[in-house]
């Protein structure tokens, strides 16, 4: 069975979790997503997960650990979702929003209130429920615990929506979701609605660039537009940082017009 982690803990704390999970479940196979979600980044990690989850095999378990409200009345959770492409999977982690986006991308999901205080470790600490609380659920759910054994069944769950980019007199208009380690600007414009075609000519920020398919048909240094591999509008500079260009951070607005 897989399980993946992803979390903002850096190294050192996701060893620990590997350790949790393998003495539940020694046949697990473990696969990091990322240890380097920006700190408290809930939804630069929501994202992240989202854009990788459907990509794993049916039967997965997705433990996610993004959690600036650990130790508070935040309540933990896990995800059961469905869908014929992708089969069932699992989502377990804190209720601020982290693990929705993913749930929702794969199919019709169940969010259960995780209240079996059994499946947790013998000492829960305040400050690493990662470890203590989210690693052994996913680890017994990874040999056949009935989601339904956790908890209650809730439906006041934290929602977390990226948007969705629109078109707006003659412009496109949306916000940064996310800003890759590349510094490229990842817009909550899906491709359905662009309608450019390579060799356009955009303006942004009263500069002007290329949409183009990708990186390389622009010389180094200089910026453009694309669709990027998670299917939404990117704004890149071609070996280079387009946030560092632009100057923007993630939630910024975006607004572009073609020119040409």
């Amino acid at each position: 069975m897989v399980i993946t982690l992803l979390s903002d803990f850096g190294d050192v704390y996701p060893a620990s979790m590997k350790g949790v999970i393998l003495g539940i479940s020694p046949e697990a196979s473990i696969v990091d997503i990322s240890h380097s979600v920006p700190r408290q980044g809930v939804r630069a990690g929501a994202f992240m997960l989202m854009t990788c989850a459907r990509y794993f095999p049916p039967g997965t378990v997705h433990v996610a650990v993004v959690d600036p409200g650990v130790g508070t009345p935040r309540r933990p959770i896990a995800v059961r979702v469905e869908s014929v492409e992708s089969g069932i999977h699992y989502f377990i982690g804190p209720d601020n929003g982290l693990l929705i986006p993913a749930a929702r991308s794969i199919g019709v999901f169940e969010v259960y209130e995780i209240t079996n205080t059994n499946l947790f470790l013998s000492s829960v600490s305040f400050t690493f429920h990662g470890r203590d609380i989210f690693a052994p659920v996913g680890a017994h759910i990874s040999k056949g615990l009935k989601i339904s054994d956790v908890g209650r069944q809730i439906f006041d769950f934290v929602d977390l929506d990226f948007g969705e980019g629109k078109k707006k007199d003659g412009s496109l208009q949306g916000n940064i979701i996310f800003i890759d380690s590349f510094g490229d600007i990842v817009i909550n414009i899906p491709s359905k609605v662009v309608e450019f075609k390579p060799g356009d000519i955009l303006e942004i920020q009263k500069k002007r660039i290329s949409f183009q398919k990708s990186y390389g048909f622009c010389r180094a240094g200089e910026p453009l537009a694309l669709i990027g591999s998670h299917g939404y509008l990117e704004i890149a500079v071609n070996q280079g940082n387009a946030a560092a260009y632009f100057n923007k951070k993630q939630g910024d607005e975006i607004i572009l017009r073609k020119i040409t």
